[in-house]
C-alpha cells in the first residue's frame, strides 16, 4: 500500500505480463486486504452475535482467522517495503512530504471520520476515541485501527535516516525489537505491539528486496507444498508448546508464514483467471483499508439484532457462509464509496493535496 496514494484518482492499469514482480506482490497485498477485512468481519461482528445453532461453527471461524496472524500483515510490510526500496533513495524533501506527511495525513484524516462514525455503533468491539484526551493519544503515541498508515510513516522516517547503515546493524535491532514485543517485554496498548513488531519485515523487504524478487520468480509447485507444510508444522508447535509468548518465537513463524506467502502469490500470479483479480485488489488497498471499518460499525448495527434474533433453522443457514458474504459486501461497499467520493472530486480523502504554483510567464507562453 505504500505506493497507493497517489493512484487512486485513476483505474488501475492492467499490469505488464512480463512485470512478474509487480503481478505478485500485488496479487499477495489482495489476499492480505482481504484477509484483514475478515478478520475484522469475524472478531467484530460474526463473534458478537449471539448463535444458538449448537454446533461450535463461530469458534472455528474465530481460529481459523487466528492462524493467519503471523502472515497478514507481516506479508504486507514485506511487499510495502519492497515497493519503498526505490521510494528511500529520492532527496529527503521528497520522501517527507509524499510518504511521511503523506501517511501522517491520512492517517489523522481519518481517524477524525472513524471516530465520528464509530460514535454511532457503541457496542462494535474497536479501539476508538471516546474523548480528546484519547483522540490525542491515538494521533500521537497509541495508533488506532489504522495504525498501519501510523507505521508506514514511521517505517519511512526511519528507513530513510538509516539508508546508509551497513543491512545487518538494521535488520538486527528491528527484529530484536520484534522479539521483545511479541514476548510481551513491553508495554503495547491498543495498535502498538504491530507497530513495533513488523518493522523488522517493512525493512527486511526493503534491503532485500533482490532477494525476495528472485525467491518469487523461482517459486514452484514443491516450494508451495514445503512452505505451506514449513508454516502448518510452526503453527501447531506453537500452539502445543503454548509458545506464542516465548521470545523470537512470533516473529520465526512470521518469517515462515512470509516465506509462504511470497510462494503463494507468486503461484497464483500464474493463474490469470483469479491472480489478475487479487493483483486488480491489490492495487487499490488504500481504499479498502480506510473506509472499511466505518462500513462495518454501520452494517453491525444494522444487522446483529436481527441475525441474532433468528431462531436455529435461520441461523444455521447462514452461520457457516456469513463471514465470507460479509466480507464480500463490506469490500464491494468501500470500493463503491471510494468510486462515488472519487466522483465528486474527494480526491484529497486518499491522498495528501499538491499546491501547483502557477507557472512562470515565459514558461506559459512557450506552451
Amino acid at each position: 500500500m505504500s505506493r497507493l496514494p497517489t493512484r487512486t484518482d485513476t483505474p488501475p492499469a492492467k499490469p505488464d505480463p512480463a512485470d512478474k514482480r509487480a503481478a505478485w506482490a500485488d496479487a499477495a497485498k489482495g489476499v492480505c486486504i482481504i484477509l484483514v477485512v475478515l478478520w475484522h468481519v469475524v472478531v467484530k461482528d460474526y463473534l458478537q452475535i449471539d448463535w444458538h445453532i449448537g454446533v461450535p461453527v463461530p469458534g472455528l471461524w474465530g481460529a481459523l482467522g487466528e492462524q493467519f496472524l503471523p502472515l497478514r500483515m507481516p506479508l504486507f510490510f514485506t511487499i510495502s517495503g519492497v515497493f519503498a526500496a526505490n521510494a528511500v533513495l529520492r532527496p529527503w524533501r521528497v520522501v517527507a512530504r509524499s510518504r511521511v506527511a503523506g501517511f501522517l495525513y491520512l492517517y489523522a484524516l481519518w481517524l477524525l471520520i472513524h471516530t465520528a462514525i464509530l460514535a454511532l455503533a457503541p457496542d462494535l468491539p474497536t479501539d476508538r476515541a471516546t474523548s480528546l484526551l484519547g483522540l490525542l493519544e491515538q494521533l500521537t503515541i497509541t495508533p488506532s485501527n489504522l495504525w498501519y498508515l501510523y507505521a508506514l510513516a514511521l517505517y519511512f522516517t526511519i528507513a530513510k535516516t538509516v539508508r546508509r547503515v551497513p543491512r545487518a546493524l538494521v535488520l538486527v535491532p528491528a527484529a530484536a525489537l520484534s522479539a521483545v514485543a511479541a514476548a510481551g517485554l513491553l508495554d503495547t496498548p491498543g495498535n502498538r505491539a504491530g507497530l513495533y513488531q513488523n518493522l523488522v519485515f517493512f525493512l527486511a523487504g526493503l534491503h532485500l528486496r533482490p532477494q525476495i524478487e528472485r525467491w518469487a520468480a523461482t517459486a514452484n509447485r514443491r516450494r508451495l507444498v514445503l512452505t505451506a507444510g514449513a508454516y502448518v508444522l510452526a503453527l501447531a508447535a506453537m500452539a502445543v508448546a503454548g509458545a506464542q509468548r516465548w521470545f523470537g518465537v512470533w516473529p520465526l513463524v512470521s518469517v515462515v508464514a512470509v516465506a509462504f506467502g511470497v510462494t503463494a502469490a507468486a503461484r497464483l500470479g500464474r493463474w490469470p483467471a483469479l491472480g489478475d483479480r487479487l493483483a486488480t485488489l491489490g492495487r487499490i488497498t488504500l481504499p479498502i483499508y480506510v473506509i472499511h471499518m466505518p462500513v462495518l460499525a454501520l452494517l453491525h448495527r444494522l444487522l446483529h439484532a436481527p441475525v441474532s434474533g433468528l431462531d436455529g433453522v435461520g441461523q444455521g443457514l447462514i452461520v457457516l457462509g456469513y463471514p465470507i458474504l460479509l466480507t464480500g459486501l463490506v469490500i464491494g461497499v468501500s470500493l463503491a464509496l471510494h468510486r462515488g467520493l472519487l466522483a465528486v472530486h474527494a480526491r484529497w480523502l486518499f491522498a495528501l493535496p499538491t499546491s501547483r504554483r502557477p507557472a512562470p510567464r515565459h514558461v506559459a507562453a512557450a506552451r
